[in-house]
């Protein structure tokens, strides 16, 4: 369930922000004004739709991660191993990624 939800996010979500953050606002294409997008920033709801967003995707690059090891790399051998270090890493970013988002 984590895998299909993070990457449906991923591919619906992450390239908006990104046209929007990293061109549209850049280039002047929109210009929000300043205090109106720190106001919607600093939202709860827009504070969980970000950790939502975040989490997902990193338990969506877990799960890819973890079977392009196991199978692409054919590193059965470490599966514990694999599955630690990929799923442990989703859980520390998810837990830095809340602190951070959150906190702010």
């Amino acid at each position: 369930m984590l895998f299909s939800a993070g990457g449906l996010v991923a591919a619906l979500l992450i390239p908006v922000l990104l046209v929007l953050f990293g061109i549209a606002f850049p280039l002047g294409w929109l210009a929000p004004d300043p205090a109106h997008l720190l106001s919607v920033l600093r939202h709860p709801v827009t504070k969980l739709i970000l950790l939502v967003l975040c989490v997902l995707s990193l338990f969506h690059w877990a799960h890819r991660f973890r079977y392009t090891l196991h199978d692409g790399l054919r590193l059965k051998r470490l599966n514990p191993l694999i599955v630690l270090t990929c799923y442990g890493g989703a859980v520390c970013g998810s837990v830095a990624t809340g602190y951070l988002i959150l906190s702010a």
